[in-house]
């Protein structure tokens, strides 16, 4: 089964609130014055000075949809930091607000930001995080155009954790998930993943976020809204970790309840646990946490379908940075 294309940004900010469809598959200004006078000497005539006002831009606010992940979050080695805008940044205005996003971290990490269209630029390091790394976001908007006619109104501050370097390599022609964590085996699990007609995505995905019951629906994602059809489905399943906006899931499924290589039955894209592992499964990972799916003759997740930046090779990356790749400031 899979969801449909849903929200990753969850941090609300500046009022904007994002919204998104369930399926399967401060301050505006600042002034300083001064005035200063002084009585003239002989002449007894008084004489004044003053200093203007500074000028700021004037205009819409420039908005923010979310910053990801939440402030104070634990993430995976694989979590980028990903904002969200509300309106379209011109790429004219790029190079500027990449200079207003200062990521400091407790380890020197090289990344860069990379713009997914208009409305999205993530931050990915060139290799995953360090597990322990504590990672700081400074976005200081304030007065800063998006190139439209919109400036920013205030400075952000998302603060996060890197925590256990989990792991899970799944292979779509083994049926099998291989768990680490910290580098060392913890479990492999049996899995059935998508069909020929529906196969699961390759390539490494971050977590988006997990529920313990999610609603699918073949409509949702444009398979069948036609209740007689073999591939209809309406269900609402357990233990679900979400991979892609475009509805793809690690989840138990009622269809599909014994997986593993003695199993024909795939599913519409999703990889599919039994009941007990997909419950053990859901307890281990948290979001960022990366899972790599190979053998599966569909090409890899596109970088912006979820948290899938480290399908982008390193150069990939940079290509879609307007300043390339730095070093973190020290935190």
């Amino acid at each position: 089964m899979r969801r449909g294309k849903g929200v990753i940004g969850i941090a609300l900010l500046v009022g904007a609130v994002l919204a998104g469809t369930s399926a399967c598959g401060g301050n505006a200004s600042d002034s300083d014055s001064s005035h200063d006078s002084a009585k003239g000497g002989a002449s007894g005539r008084a004489s004044a000075s003053a200093r203007p006002s500074p000028t700021h831009p004037t205009g819409p606010p420039m908005l923010l949809d979310s910053i990801a992940p939440l402030d104070k979050a634990t993430v995976g080695v694989a979590m980028p930091i990903s904002v969200v805008f509300t309106n379209p940044v011109a790429a004219s205005a790029h190079k500027n607000i990449e200079k207003h996003l200062k990521v400091s971290a407790s380890v020197p990490t090289t990344g860069a930001w990379h713009w997914m269209g208009d409305k999205r630029v993530d931050w990915r390091p060139e290799q995953y995080w360090k597990s322990g790394t504590k990672v700081r976001l400074d976005a200081d908007l304030k007065y800063v155009s998006n190139g439209s006619g919109r400036y920013g109104t205030h400075p952000y501050t998302h603060s996060f954790t890197i925590g256990d370097d989990v792991r899970a390599d799944a292979s779509v022609t083994g049926h099998t998930m291989k768990i680490t964590r910290n580098g060392s085996p913890v479990r492999t699990l049996s899995i059935n993943a998508g069909s020929t007609e529906y196969p699961t995505w390759n390539g490494t995905m971050a977590v988006i976020d997990k529920q313990e019951k999610v609603h699918m629906t073949s409509c949702s994602v444009g398979i069948s809204c036609n209740k007689g059809d073999a591939n209809y489905y309406d269900l609402t399943l357990p233990w679900d970790i979400h991979l892609t906006q475009s509805g793809t899931y690690v989840h138990y499924s009622t269809g599909d309840t014994n997986p593993g290589s003695g199993s024909a039955r795939g599913s519409h894209g999703c990889v599919h646990l039994s009941l007990s592992d997909a419950k053990w499964f859901y307890g281990q990972v948290k979001q960022g946490d990366p899972i790599t799916v190979t053998g599966s003759p569909r090409a890899k997740a596109p970088a912006d379908n979820g948290y899938a930046s480290f399908n982008l090779s390193w150069s990939q990356w940079l290509a879609g940075s307007a300043n390339g790749g730095q070093t973190t400031a020290a935190l």
